[in-house]
């Protein structure tokens, strides 16, 4: 029978599927300005989200919208892993691995949704990540090292951070980026090796760690995709998830400009425009009958993030 706990909650058929906490936002008496990640992105994301919607899509129904359809909870931050297609407006910590931390990376989020699911919910027995953050996600691939059920995807920067040779050792794909990598290079790659990994292994749910320190002038990142090429990107992995019917979750990983909320809240924006990650055509279109149930009967262990 799927798992059932009481963090899982049943979100409103209006909401969007964002998952979304105020305690993503960390704070330490103004210290964390000091540090090279934007620890406040997660709430700009939204609060650019609510601007949109609620000033530009529902014109004269603004208090209703920021009043009573924007819901989060703290519960969150512990029950991010139903697939259908959702985003995770935070997480990511790709460095973590199960046994220590790593690059700004305190515990290993994506390898707990992927064994949650795994042990817990009927009809997950194969995962693909595909890891397009600007570093090299060196965490989940040692925890996945031997575990034939995970397929790993990775682009990245060949020269930063943090060239782990062992990890590198548990990706299936891997796509090592020059230096200046720009849009269309980059984008085509993505989109070759995305399929490719998809046509090579249908799995039953994909983990997307979508960084943005991807973007042109990012400190760390060593890249230089423009805002555009990143919301085009998030586009090709969610219509590659679509079009095979797999359920995704995105988590939105590194970014170290102020500038990286206004490019995720477009991305989002654009992924519900084109009906990417609507949830009832999500569900609907989930095509396997195992997660198609999973999706039914599991309840969700999500606290979701209405939008509409």
């Amino acid at each position: 029978m799927p798992h059932r706990t009481e963090l899982y909650e049943d979100a409103p058929s209006a909401c969007w599927p964002i998952v979304y906490s105020p305690d993503y936002n960390i704070t330490f008496m103004g210290l964390e300005k000091l540090h090279p990640f934007d620890a406040g992105k997660w709430g700009k994301v939204i609060n650019f989200l609510k601007v949109v919607i609620c000033c530009g899509y529902n014109h004269g129904n603004s208090t209703s919208c920021l009043s009573s359809q924007f819901r989060c909870s703290a519960k969150s931050v512990e029950t991010s892993t139903n697939p259908d297609r959702r985003n995770n407006n935070g997480g990511g910590f790709h460095h973590c691995s199960s046994d220590k931390g790593g690059g700004f990376c305190a515990y290993a989020d994506i390898t707990l949704a992927i064994k949650f699911l795994f042990e817990r919910v009927q009809g997950v027995s194969k995962a693909t990540i595909i890891d397009l953050d600007a570093h090299q996600g060196n965490g989940h691939e040692r925890d996945f090292m031997d575990d034939h059920r995970v397929y790993i995807m990775d682009v990245y920067n060949r020269y930063i951070y943090p060239g782990d040779g062992f990890a590198k050792r548990a990706i299936k794909r891997k796509v090592e980026l020059e230096w200046g990598t720009e849009d269309t290079e980059y984008l085509q790659k993505v989109h070759t090796h995305v399929e490719g990994a998809l046509n090579e292994v249908k799995p039953d749910v994909i983990v997307y760690n979508a960084g943005t320190d991807i973007l042109d002038g990012d400190p760390l990142g060593g890249l230089a995709i423009s805002p555009q090429g990143i919301v085009k990107r998030d586009e090709v992995v969610f219509k590659a998830a679509r079009s095979r019917r797999i359920p995704i979750l995105m988590v939105t990983s590194g970014g170290y400009q102020k500038r990286t909320a206004r490019i995720i809240a477009d991305s989002i924006l654009n992924l519900h425009s084109l009906g990417l990650i609507d949830k009832e055509l999500a569900i609907s279109g989930a095509g396997n009958p195992k997660v198609e149930e999973m999706i039914r009967d599991s309840a969700k262990d999500l606290t979701d993030l209405s939008l509409q």
